[in-house]
């Protein structure tokens, strides 16, 4: 037991408690410089988005994905500091990360790709945070989008990880003003001209009440028809986002004012539902 004797336990203590203080330290640093880097982040694109008049969306995107980039920057050169606190070569162990990366890298094709296409979405600004889209099958709105995937909540309320290799064809639908249309169904044998003004009436007193539409309404005439009714278009540029609201209180008040001017109360115009 005489090696017990010899340990030196005040150098031990002393030696761990050197090494307590620095990783303590270090961890302190690490948060200090990622809470004032986020903030700097933030100020940053917030002034770009002023001076270089960028869309919310945009500015949100590039802002997300610059904090992301640089908490793992900063997340990496934490590790390599503990490591060194701890007398760990942290280079060996870069170079043999870097020896299997390489090894396992032909069969991560798939991340490659995804990296790749996320990187064009952005650079080519083909989407943004905020954004109505169809991409992968799925219609939603854009949530986040990264390197690696895009977050689409869909009018439901689910949330689809779409990675963005999978993203080979997109459909932006809030890039410029929006389309709303309403089909509204007559009677054959009722009197088209008289249906249109009616229709027409109600279009441009909903324009002066509604200032989120753009261009219109406007009836632009006989959309089908059958042996049995006839199919009248109303179609209306509106601001983005907004063409649905829109849609629906257009039927409404065109299916009053069909109501109110029908001779025999039995007889009342169908709408044509929208697909």
């Amino acid at each position: 037991m005489d090696w017990i004797e010899n340990i030196n336990w005040e150098q031990i203590l002393l030696d761990t408690g050197f090494i307590l203080l620095k990783l303590i330290g270090t961890l302190i640093v690490f948060y200090i410089v990622r809470a004032i880097g986020k903030r700097f982040i933030r100020n940053s694109f917030s002034k770009a988005q002023v001076k270089k008049k960028m869309s919310a969306g945009r500015t949100k995107t590039l802002q997300s994905l610059t904090i992301s980039t640089f908490s793992y920057a900063l997340l990496f050169v934490t590790l390599v500091v503990i490591l060194g606190i701890f007398d760990i070569n942290a280079t060996g162990l870069i170079a043999g990360a870097g020896v299997v990366g390489l090894a396992i890298g032909f069969g991560a094709q798939g991340l490659v790709s995804d990296v790749v296409t996320g990187f064009f979405l952005l650079l080519e600004k083909q989407v943004d945070v905020g954004d109505y889209v169809t991409a992968a099958g799925y219609d939603g709105v854009v949530e986040d989008v990264g390197l690696r995937t895009m977050q689409i909540r869909s009018f439901d309320g689910t949330l689809n990880y779409v990675p963005n290799r999978e993203v080979t064809s997109l459909s932006n639908h809030t890039r410029g003003n929006m389309q709303a249309l309403v089909d509204i169904v007559i009677p054959y044998s009722d009197n088209i001209d008289e249906a249109v003004g009616i229709i027409q009436t109600v279009c441009d007193e909903m324009k002066e009440m509604n200032s989120k539409i753009i261009e219109g309404p406007n009836v632009i005439g006989v959309q089908t028809f059958d042996t049995a009714a006839v199919t009248l278009r109303v179609i209306a540029k509106t601001e983005m986002m907004e063409q649905w609201a829109i849609e629906r209180d257009l039927r409404k008040a065109i299916k009053e004012a069909l109501d109110a001017n029908q001779d025999d109360p039995e007889k009342t115009y169908a709408e044509q539902p929208q697909g």
